[in-house]
């Protein structure tokens, strides 16, 4: 858990944190039918929801390729905003659980939450092209990422 450790440490915005209850986020897996990688729930459960405003910035300074993430969903947020986006054209079966600035969001497949992980895989769905493409194998290694930066 190291990796997201250390990327609050370096990217979150420390007034907008607060951790997020345990039987919460079990509600939240009832609520979905799922069962979020235990790193996610790492994040939550410790940090809560996190905002990171200079990742951007960052990102645009160093020029390099890969898709900035802005905020991490409340509970209710990914819940609704999951069901919503599917509604609105994308493919069934994903957790959204973060966005970018542009109205894309960073999700968990819905088939890789059937049982219990330490960790799987990022996707990433682009709203304009309605397209889900793997981002990362797994949650901590996205996180480690952007700790390169």
């Amino acid at each position: 858990m190291h990796s997201i450790d250390l990327f609050v440490k370096n990217w979150g915005s420390k007034q907008s944190m607060t951790p997020i209850d345990s039987a919460d986020i079990a509600e939240l897996e009832q609520r979905l039918a799922a069962i979020l990688p235990n790193s996610y729930k790492y994040l939550l459960s410790n940090y809560g929801l996190v905002h990171t405003p200079n990742v951007l910035s960052r990102i645009c300074d160093l020029g390099v390729d890969i898709s900035e993430v802005q905020d991490f969903l409340s509970l209710e947020d990914v819940y609704s905003l999951s069901k919503l986006y599917e509604m609105s054209g994308m493919p069934k079966g994903h957790v959204l659980f973060a966005s970018d600035c542009k109205g894309n969001m960073f999700c968990f497949k819905l088939s890789d939450c059937e049982r219990q992980h330490i960790d799987i895989p990022v996707w990433f769905f682009d709203h304009q092209l309605h397209t889900v493409k793997k981002v990362s194998p797994s949650f901590s290694e996205w996180l480690g990422e952007f700790n390169k930066l």
